[in-house]
C-alpha cells in the first residue's frame, strides 16, 4: 500500500467522519526508566514473519466487525516500530489495504529511534508505504539522554533527523522537558536547536513520573528531583512562548506544529472518531450498530500472538461504553485541542447540556472561553490546570 499524503481537513469541514488504524509493535531494544508504555524486551531474535502474519489475521478479524470503512490514517507505534524490517512494515500495510478502503491522501507514521543503525532502514520504510516519521529524540544534550536512558547521543539524533528530512516530507520529533536540574534558559535554547531542525511539528511532554518504572523509585526514594509547580509552570510558559513565536503554537496540550502539519492520526482520538488498535496492548474504538466499544487486545507479546492465532484476534476487553462515558471522553479529549469542543456535541452524546452556571464560573476565573458560535476553549492560563477544568464541566 503507497500513497501521498494530502492537505489536512480542518475542523467542522463537515467531511465523512475520520477512520484510523493503530498497530502496536511491542519489542524495544532496552527499556527506558521513565517508561510504562507496552514495551517488552527480547534477546532472542523476533519471529517477524510470524508477528506479521498474526498482525494481518488481527486487521481481518477486526475489518470483519467494522466493514466498508475508509482508512485516513494509519501509526506503527510501540515499543520501537524502526527495528522492524521494511517488509514486516510493508506486509502490515498491505493487509490493511486489503481489508478497508485506504484514502488517497492517507497519512502512514511510524515512530523511530534516532540510532544511526535505525535511520538505514528509513528509505526502506518509505517504499513500503510509510509517508511520516516521528522520531524519539527525547533530548539534544547527551548528559541528559544517558540520564533518559536513551541509546543515542544528540549528535546521532541530529543526523537521523536529517535522514528524515530527505526521506520524507513529513516528520517530527518528541522532547521531554521539566527534566532534573533543568533551568528555563536551558530548555529555551534546547528548544530553539530543536525548532531549527523540525520543518513542521514537536511533541513536547514534561517529564511524569510513572508508577511502576524505575524512576518512580528514585524518585520516591529522593534520589531524583524533579523541578517543582512554579518551575514546571515556568518551563511551561517557555514551551509555549518560544515554539509560538517561531511558527509552531500548540494546536494540543503537548503537541505544536505549523498550520496545516498537525497529526491527523492523533486528532482522531482527540476529536472523539473511530480507530482500530492492532496488535499487542493496542486500544481501539470501534462503532458497532450505533454502539461505540473500547476495546484492548492482550499486553504479552507472544499470549497475544497466541491467541490471535487460535482466534483471530487478541482482544481480552470490549466494553460497550454508555452515553455518560462516551461524553465524558470527549470532553477529556477534545478540551486537550486548542480548536475546543463543540458543547452541542456533548450534549448530543450525554443527553444533557453541559452546565452552563459552571461555563460562567470557568470562564471568570480566565480558564476557558467561549466563542461568538458556542465552541468552548481552554486558555493558555488553563491548560495547566486542564484535569481540574474538565472534571468541573463533567460534574
Amino acid at each position: 500500500m503507497k500513497s501521498g499524503a494530502g492537505s489536512l481537513p480542518q475542523a467542522g469541514e463537515g467531511k465523512r467522519p475520520a477512520f484510523a488504524v493503530y498497530v502496536h509493535w511491542p519489542f524495544c531494544l532496552s527499556k527506558c526508566p521513565y517508561c510504562d508504555f507496552n514495551s517488552h524486551v527480547r534477546h532472542a531474535p523476533i519471529d517477524e514473519d510470524r508477528f506479521a502474519r498474526a498482525f494481518a489475521r488481527e486487521i481481518e478479524t477486526t475489518a470483519a466487525r467494522i466493514p466498508k470503512r475508509e482508512v485516513s490514517s494509519i501509526f506503527l507505534g510501540g515499543g520501537t516500530p524502526s527495528l522492524m524490517q521494511p517488509r514486516t512494515v510493508g506486509a502490515i500495510l498491505d493487509a490493511i489495504g486489503k481489508h478497508w478502503r485506504v484514502a488517497s491522501g492517507v497519512e502512514v507514521t511510524l515512530e523511530a529511534n534516532p540510532t544511526s543503525v535505525e535511520a538505514t532502514r528509513f528509505r526502506g520504510y518509505r517504499a513500503a508505504g510509510v509517508n511520516r516519521v516521528s522520531l524519539g529524540v527525547q533530548a539534544l544534550d547527551d548528559a541528559a539522554l544517558k540520564a533518559l536512558g536513551r541509546l543515542h547521543t544528540a549528535r546521532e539524533a541530529l543526523d537521523a533527523v536529517a535522514i528524515a528530512r530527505n526521506a520524507f516530507d513529513r516528520y517530527s520529533f518528541d522532547l521531554i522537558y521539566a527534566r532534573p536540574d533543568q533551568t528555563p534558559r536551558m530548555w529555551a535554547d534546547e528548544l530553539k536547536l530543536a525548532i531549527s531542525e523540525a520543518a513542521e511539528h514537536l511533541s513536547l511532554y514534561q517529564l511524569t513520573i510513572e508508577e511502576g518504572t524505575p524512576f518512580f523509585g528514585l524518585h520516591a526514594a529522593g534520589k531524583l528531583k524533579t523541578p517543582d509547580e512554579a518551575l514546571a509552570r515556568a518551563l511551561y510558559d517557555v514551551t509555549q512562548e518560544v515554539c509560538a513565536a517561531r511558527g509552531l503554537p500548540a494546536y494540543e496540550i503537548s503537541n505544536h506544529a505549523r498550520p496545516g502539519a498537525e497529526c491527523r492520526h492523533n486528532l482522531v482520538y482527540w476529536r472523539g472518531e473511530e480507530y482500530a488498535g492492532i496488535g499487542p496492548g493496542a486500544h481501539g474504538r470501534l462503532d458497532i450498530r450505533g454502539a461505540r466499544h473500547a476495546t484492548a487486545t492482550e499486553k504479552r507479546p507472544e499470549s497475544w500472538l497466541m491467541r490471535v492465532e487460535a482466534n483471530g484476534h487478541g482482544v481480552i476487553t470490549d466494553d460497550r461504553l454508555d452515553r455518560e462515558e462516551c461524553a465524558d471522553e470527549f470532553l477529556l479529549m477534545g478540551l486537550r485541542l486548542a480548536e475546543g469542543i463543540d458543547p452541542g456535541r456533548y450534549a448530543a452524546l450525554s443527553g444533557r447540556a453541559l452546565d452552563p452556571r459552571r461555563i460562567a464560573l470557568l470562564r471568570e476565573a480566565g480558564a476557558i472561553s467561549v466563542d461568538a458560535d458556542g465552541r468552548l476553549r481552554v486558555t493558555q492560563a488553563g491548560f495547566p490546570v486542564l484535569d481540574a477544568v474538565v472534571a468541573d464541566l463533567a460534574a
